[in-house]
C-alpha cells in the first residue's frame, strides 16, 4: 500500500501554488473555438501582477478562441499535485504590452516577442484557483473563487 503525504492546510495550498505560478514555466491551457471544438496545448506562462501571461501566434487556435468573455481553463503540475485556474483571456498586443510585462517574459524565457506582429500575448486574469495532491486535500482546494482569494 501506498502511503500519502498528510493534507497541507489551505495557507500551505496557497503558498505552494503561488510558488508554482513564480516558478514553473509551462501551463496547459484549454480554450473552445465559437462551435466547440476544444483545444489543448502547452504554452509558456509568466505570473505578471496577479496574472498569467503567455505567447502565441495569433492564428493558432488557442489565441482565435479567446473571445470578448475570454474563458479559457489552465492547469499546472501533473496529476498528483495539480493547480487548476479558471478565468479570462485578453489578446495583448506586443506594442501595448507594459514594458515590465514585456521584460518579464523576455527575460524569463530570453524570448522577446514584442514588435512581431505574428504573435501576440494573452493575459489570463484567474477568477478560480484549485490545488490539490490527493483524495485527502479535495475537501477545501478552493484557494480563490470569483477573483477573491479564501486564504
Amino acid at each position: 500500500m501506498t502511503e500519502r503525504e498528510p493534507a497541507r492546510g489551505p495557507e500551505q495550498r496557497k503558498q505552494d501554488a503561488l510558488d508554482r505560478l513564480e516558478k514553473d514555466e509551462d501551463v496547459w491551457v484549454a480554450t473552445a473555438s465559437a462551435d466547440g471544438v476544444p483545444c489543448l496545448v502547452p504554452l509558456w506562462f509568466v505570473w505578471d501582477r496577479g496574472t498569467l501571461l503567455l505567447a502565441t501566434r495569433r492564428t493558432n487556435p488557442t489565441a482565435v478562441n479567446v473571445t470578448p468573455s475570454g474563458p479559457v481553463r489552465l492547469a499546472l503540475g501533473h496529476t498528483r499535485d495539480v493547480v487548476l485556474i479558471e478565468g479570462t483571456a485578453e489578446i495583448v498586443e506586443g506594442a501595448d504590452l507594459p514594458t515590465e510585462s514585456g521584460d518579464a517574459f523576455a527575460g524569463k524565457f530570453h524570448w522577446d516577442l514584442r514588435g512581431r506582429p505574428a504573435w501576440v500575448y494573452l493575459r489570463i486574469t484567474p477568477a478560480t484557483v484549485r490545488a490539490w495532491r490527493e483524495a485527502n486535500e479535495q475537501a477545501g482546494r478552493d484557494l480563490m473563487l470569483d477573483g477573491t482569494w479564501l486564504v
